[in-house]
């Protein structure tokens, strides 16, 4: 692990061609892991959670937790570009590898429900997959939540990238678009290279 966690985080020199560092966000680089826990573990926490960005230091806290928000903006008019952000989630020994399995287990567990109601009552269809991360890792997972309005049964795609490096989950979460997106992947790839650079000094 680096020696300070944020030094793993994506920099400018380190991000993918043609995505920027939202440094002026208010969270780009928090630390103390300061979100509210829940009594609730991931193992139990509501389906319509996996859906929620904090949903890991809710119900699975971490010691340290530092985050930076990313974008690519659009290029052409059929571009919708990506916005989201990479998070390090720093463990106590042993407990990453547990927060990993939880997380797959929550997915396999939800694999079709309503999210919480919206201000007009309305709830949303949502399902949720798992694929590999594809990156050189201990564990990783690709997490797929697609949102289907009832009204129009318009869609739109999210995807959150979860790999433990020791006993760091790093984490890479887009906005959900209207359409799928490689983007988070291309986010992720740097991002692990990124992290082990800043682990090995370089």
């Amino acid at each position: 692990m680096p020696d300070r966690l944020r030094d793993g985080l994506l920099t400018t020199d380190r991000l993918p061609k043609g995505f920027r560092l939202l440094t002026s966000d208010a969270n780009s680089t928090t630390t103390g892991a300061p979100y509210t826990p829940s009594p609730v573990p991931i193992t139990a926490m509501p389906c319509s959670d996996l859906g929620v960005h904090t949903f890991m230091t809710a119900h699975a806290p971490p010691l340290e937790d530092v985050a930076v928000g990313l974008e690519r903006t659009p290029v052409g008019d059929d571009d919708f570009g990506w916005f989201g952000q990479e998070v390090l989630d720093r463990y106590a020994p042993g407990q990453a590898a547990a927060v990993m399995a939880a997380v797959r287990g929550a997915a396999e567990r939800c694999p079709s429900y309503a999210s919480d109601p919206l201000p007009d009552g309305t709830r949303i269809q949502e399902t949720a997959s798992v694929t590999a991360a594809g990156v050189p890792a201990d564990d990783g997972l690709l997490l797929h939540i697609t949102s289907t309005f009832p009204e129009d049964g318009k869609q739109f795609f999210g995807v959150t990238a979860f790999v433990r490096l020791g006993e760091v989950i790093l984490i890479v979460q887009q906005s959900s678009e209207d359409q799928p997106s490689s983007d988070s992947e291309t986010v992720l790839a740097a991002a692990v290279k990124a992290y082990r650079s800043a682990a090995a000094g370089g």
